[in-house]
């Protein structure tokens, strides 16, 4: 058998980077109708919770382990946010310009992409492409400050939580993930033109059922 070997060259990969956001408010039949453009979008921080085990004990010993419901998390951080997130982030329009706060918060979707890097091709290698679907943003901070002599822009921050959709042949999920490295390029192609949007079609988030169809054999 082969020896194992460290570091080869191109194989010292890493990952890096958060870019093309999009939001996907969450219509009322389920669906995903309309993708915005998230500008100053800065961290996305994955935080799942849940997948601990409890233990159950028979003939004095531990007899299995018990592994609980995973659940999936976020932190967003932005410098600003698209108009089509004031409802996600509960507010609601009074009239022109004038936005209630504490009103019922609308789900969302969202889909981004983070770059992939090795030695050689830095990170020119590929891409992950992220999505995530029913979130709900819970209230955060905004800490306005006086402008002085070393300015900064506020940075707004949302922890969202989400609740999993259907996926056929799998336990439901509110998170896939999409590595260009493995992924049919021409396929990739087609997903990103719905996520996207293209000359003649909307930017739309599809389910994780018009994703598997996407990437099917044949």
């Amino acid at each position: 058998m082969p020896k194992i070997i460290w570091d080869n060259t191109g194989e010292k990969f890493f990952e890096t980077g958060v870019s093309n956001g999009v939001l996907y408010p969450r219509a009322t039949d389920g669906t995903y109708p309309k993708g915005v453009a998230w500008n100053g979008l800065t961290t996305v921080t994955e935080s799942p919770s849940g997948a601990e085990p409890t233990a159950l004990w028979a003939d004095n010993i531990k007899y299995l382990n018990l592994i609980s419901a995973e659940e999936y998390g976020a932190t967003i951080e932005a410098y600003t946010y698209p108009d089509e997130f004031i409802p996600c982030d509960g507010s609601a329009e009074l009239s022109e310009g004038v936005y209630v706060g504490q009103q019922n918060r609308q789900s969302f979707g969202m889909a981004y992409k983070s770059l992939v890097g090795n030695d050689v091709e830095g990170t020119n290698l590929g891409f992950k492409l992220h999505i995530i679907y029913n979130a709900i943003a819970s209230p955060s901070e905004k800490p306005y400050a006086t402008v002085n002599d070393t300015p900064e822009a506020i940075t707004f921050s949302w922890e969202i939580s989400t609740t999993p959709v259907a996926v056929e042949g799998m336990k439901p999920t509110a998170s896939i993930v999409i590595d260009s490295r493995k992924a049919d390029s021409a396929k990739l192609v087609l997903l990103e033109a719905a996520l996207f949007g293209s000359e003649s079609e909307e930017a739309h988030l599809p389910s994780p059922a018009e994703i598997a169809a996407i990437f099917a054999d044949g």
